[in-house]
């Protein structure tokens, strides 16, 4: 059981359960001893009557006087006891109707025992010494038994209802105990590079739970500062490089129109011009990273149609796969309007398909589907790459994340994904990554919310 619920709902349904069968036992035993101690007040009580019956010259007495005292009481008591008188001189001297002339087991050395007899059952029997006689008085047990056999099924119908009830109680329970910590894991989920502000609520009461929130909030405040050191880093180093960079390519630049290079030299130039393009791509992209977290990026939202939007640069699209040995198809259903900027959202759509493009195999069909269903524009771009494993479906959003590519004439930064998920997020949508199809290939969706005109107008004022 991976679940901390389960395993408290389970540990005191089993304790509560197993502290309820320990008291029936106890119970079982104790009453049954009480009704067996009542059977052999019960016997004494019938031997005094025969005693009394008997009289005091009783040792004078034959067989038959004895028979013709105590007859009548036998006879009124014959449904509850079973007499036998016997003299170790002369014998059996009195049997009760009921015995039906069989004598009542006997168990040497003990005067209180059970015993059974044939057509009577169980009995409990007791002897008692009345010089020179020894009488035995037997009281049948099978009451006893079926009163215990009742207890025990009143016993096993409450235990089940004790372990429905406490498996009930303990779902409850748990729940009521876990909800701090739910709360904790729930609020711990949503700080996120994006989101490092939020803390966890700490409560008046202290316990342990207060202690964990209190140091996690600790540990937050110490990846915020962290997070928040290595955004001014990276936007201060950002922004430092373009004036090195600007003036190492325009030195580059310079020496090719003079002319003076050989041609090994201007073939050398011209590789530092390209890797200073990629350098100088790649601190654009850091800093625009460091502007959307830092919430300095506003979006100029126009209200258009989506349909419209992938129709303007489709046969660019077209054209750019077809270069890369690629086919294109695009599909979109669907009406309405839905509010974005159309010159961020068609770098997305280019960056997606730019993977796409590194990934797929030569002749490979790279599909992108626009739906715009209800309140949700869904565009998805599928590949027929190798794709992905579980792990990195998240990682892929992750900066400077590069994975096997199929193309590699085209090198990546890493951050194409990382910015797409900045801007779907300034779009208040979301990104993800699955498997395509047939469990092959990789499909990156993004989701914008759309509405109406009225709320579209209201969301573009607030930026």
């Amino acid at each position: 059981m991976k679940s901390i619920g389960a395993r408290i709902t389970f540990w005191y349904a089993l304790s509560a359960t197993l502290t309820v069968a320990c008291l029936f036992i106890a119970g079982y035993v104790l009453l049954q001893n009480y009704i067996i101690r009542d059977l052999d007040l019960l016997n004494a009580t019938e031997f005094s009557q025969i005693k009394a019956r008997l009289g005091s010259d009783y040792p004078s007495l034959n067989p038959e006087i004895i028979d013709e005292r105590i007859r009548q009481t036998t006879e009124y008591a014959s449904v509850l006891f079973y007499i036998s008188i016997d003299s170790p001189v002369r014998g059996n001297l009195f049997r009760s109707k009921n015995l039906t002339g069989n004598p009542l087991p006997d168990v040497p050395m003990k005067h209180v025992f059970e015993g059974t007899m044939p057509g009577v059952g169980e009995l409990r029997i007791a002897e008692f010494v009345l010089p020179p006689f020894d009488v035995s008085i037997g009281t049948p047990m099978s009451q006893v038994r079926r009163t215990m056999v009742a207890y025990t099924e009143v016993c096993l119908a409450l235990l089940i209802g004790m372990l429905l009830a406490s498996i009930a109680i303990g779902l409850g329970l748990s729940r009521v105990m876990l909800r701090p910590v739910r709360l904790i894991g729930e609020t711990a989920n949503r700080i996120r590079s994006d989101n490092l502000t939020e803390r966890i609520a700490v409560t008046g009461v202290e316990d342990e739970i207060s202690d964990l929130a209190t140091l996690l909030n600790q540990m937050f405040d110490r990846l915020e500062s962290s997070f928040n050191q290595v955004r001014q880093f990276t936007a201060e180093v950002s922004h430092e490089l373009k004036t090195p960079l600007s003036l190492v390519r325009l030195h580059a630049e310079k020496l090719l129109v003079e002319g003076s290079l050989s041609q090994a030299q201007e073939d050398a130039v011209l590789v530092q011009l390209e890797e200073l393009a990629r350098v100088n791509q790649m601190v654009d992209e850091l800093l625009f990273l460091s502007r959307a977290e830092a919430q300095g990026i506003r979006m100029d939202l126009v209200v258009q149609d989506p349909h419209r939007f992938l129709r303007n640069f489709e046969q660019d699209v077209q054209a750019l796969t077809e270069h890369q040995g690629c086919r294109f198809e695009c599909t979109h259903r669907g009406e309405g309007l839905v509010a974005f900027e159309e010159r961020w959202l068609r770098q997305v759509v280019l960056n997606i398909l730019t993977n796409a493009l590194r990934m797929s195999p030569p002749g490979g069909l790279i599909t992108l589907r626009s739906e715009l269903d209800g309140h949700i524009w869904r565009v998805s771009i599928e590949d027929e790459g190798p794709g992905l494993t579980g792990d990195q479906y998240e990682r892929a959003f992750e900066r400077f994340v590069r994975f096997g590519q199929v193309n590699t004439d085209d090198r990546g930064s890493g951050l194409g994904l990382a910015i797409c998920r900045s801007i779907i997020q300034l779009h208040d949508g979301r990104i993800h990554a699955e498997c395509g199809n047939g469990g092959t290939g990789l499909r990156v969706v993004f989701e914008i919310p759309a509405g109406h005109h009225d709320a579209v107008d209201k969301v573009h004022a607030a930026f």
